[in-house]
């Protein structure tokens, strides 16, 4: 995943965009960067921020740094942002999204007569100048982004900064969101509509579908009109958004109380507390709570002052052991309770099979869990959530798998139902698996109501495979 931040100001922007980038650091882990232009010219700087935050590493460079036109992002893969100098002169480029035909569109640029592309440490392409080479392929720069949200598989949202603005191109289906913000002689853009807020900016307005503005100091103006079709991430609200953000005109914050209350609604335990996992689990388990009349408690405590999720790895199993080493009992809310534990999800299983064992020796009698979001079935094609790079990560899939060998071949959809066998069959397996004393997950309809947006504006792909 990605976060990203520009600002057009009539004089230095450099302390707003070095915070607003900032407000994304919860949006990725690898790499961070900066751009800016101004009487110097362009100017950039790009930092691994795996081993510590972006605050840290540029702080020196926001006092070096200056410029009235900047752009920034937060990013798990490529780094980013790419000054590029092109028969549109020269252009820093960021992007959030997912190329799924890289090979064929990299081949189709080689046959027009691009002479190369520089390969990353892991030799895949960068994708962003993947993307800045198909945009170069047309006469300007609107229709090159045209072009390539065009032919791209998969998601493409972009900023473009020129020596006069910044050009912000929504991606075709919206899949992920972009908000313009405005103050006295400023401009800004954002992935998070909260970014802003602090730094004396009014939401302006959210760009729809496959939109293209520009903003300069002075102005935004609508280079290209919006879709009508959308389909914006479901899970942005179930866990990845942060919780002051809306999307929409939706808030996170208020869809996790909804989904909490939907899911206290169907069930029939009656433990001593509701908990959520921290941080994205606790406001669904205070929505559970106040549905319910169960007191919300927090039996544990997240440690976050040096383990932030920057700080995560990138290796599995050390990112299991930090995750574990970040959350601290609190004996006396969970010796000899039955709990009903809230996560976002569950995607392998780990770490809550670990969180659950760690309640267990820390007493607990009982522990429910309920994760907010229904299984997750399927690899995201759209957007770089995981690392993953395999479907059968996922629990559901190795679950299912194993029934298969036991000579049961179902359709994949029938265990997106909750009203099947297989479904039931699957869930049983997966509490058994992870020692849970219950297991019950959010269903698929009620989500949707949680969030309040029109199904057919969201993006369910993960848990029911349509497109």
């Amino acid at each position: 995943m990605g976060g990203f931040f520009g600002v057009a100001s009539k004089s230095d922007c450099m302390f707003d965009l070095f915070f607003g980038t900032d407000y994304h650091s919860h949006l990725g882990t690898r790499r961070a960067g900066m751009a800016v232009y101004g009487k110097k010219g362009f100017d950039r700087s790009i930092h691994n921020i795996e081993n510590a935050p972006f605050r840290t590493k540029f702080d020196k460079d926001v006092n070096e740094m200056s410029g009235n036109i900047g752009i920034g992002c937060i990013s798990d893969y490529e780094p980013q942002p790419l000054i590029v100098r092109s028969h549109h002169g020269t252009y820093a480029i960021e992007t959030v999204g997912k190329i799924n035909n890289m090979d064929e569109i990299v081949e189709k640029i080689f046959a027009t007569g691009h002479s190369h592309f520089l390969e990353m440490s892991g030799g895949d392409i960068n994708a962003t100048e993947l993307v800045a080479a198909v945009i170069n392929e047309k006469d300007n720069l609107v229709d090159g982004i045209k072009y390539a949200q065009e032919i791209i598989d998969g998601s493409m949202t972009m900023l473009i900064m020129t020596s006069k603005g910044i050009y912000a191109a929504r991606d075709r289906l919206g899949r992920t969101p972009v908000s313009i913000g405005r103050k006295k002689d400023a401009y800004c853009i954002s992935f998070e509509s909260f970014a802003y807020l602090n730094l004396g900016y009014t939401e302006e307005k959210e760009l729809g579908p496959g939109e293209i503005v520009i903003i300069t100091p002075e102005e935004m103006h609508t280079l290209a009109a919006p879709g009508t079709d959308m389909k914006i991430c479901t899970f942005l609200w179930v866990y990845y958004g942060y919780p002051s953000s809306s999307y929409e005109g939706f808030s996170v914050e208020g869809m996790r109380y909804n989904c909490g209350a939907l899911l206290a609604k169907r069930d029939d335990v009656k433990p001593d507390i509701v908990a959520g996992v921290p941080d994205s689990g606790t406001a669904h388990a205070i929505g559970y709570s106040n549905e319910s009349g169960i007191p919300f408690s927090r039996p544990f405590i997240k440690y976050t002052p040096t383990w932030p999720r920057s700080f995560m790895p990138t290796i599995q199993s050390q990112r299991n052991l930090i995750a574990k080493m970040k959350l601290i009992p609190v004996h006396d809310l969970i010796q000899d309770k039955s709990l009903l534990l809230i996560d976002d999800s569950i995607v392998r299983g780990t770490q809550l099979r670990e969180t659950t064992e760690f309640l267990y020796q820390s007493g607990a009698k009982e522990v429910h869990i309920r994760p907010a979001c229904p299984p997750l079935l399927y690899g995201c094609k759209y957007l770089n959530f995981s690392r993953s790079t395999s479907e059968m990560d996922l629990i559901t899939r190795r679950v299912i798998k194993d029934l298969e060998r036991e000579g049961r071949f179902t359709q994949l959809s029938a265990y997106s139902n909750p009203e099947t066998e297989e479904y039931k069959e699957m869930l049983g397996r997966i509490s058994k698996e992870l020692n849970f004393t219950s297991l019950r997950y959010h269903r698929l309809d009620d989500m949707i109501e949680a969030v309040g947006i029109d199904r057919c504006k969201l993006c369910t792909y993960c848990w029911d495979g349509k497109e």
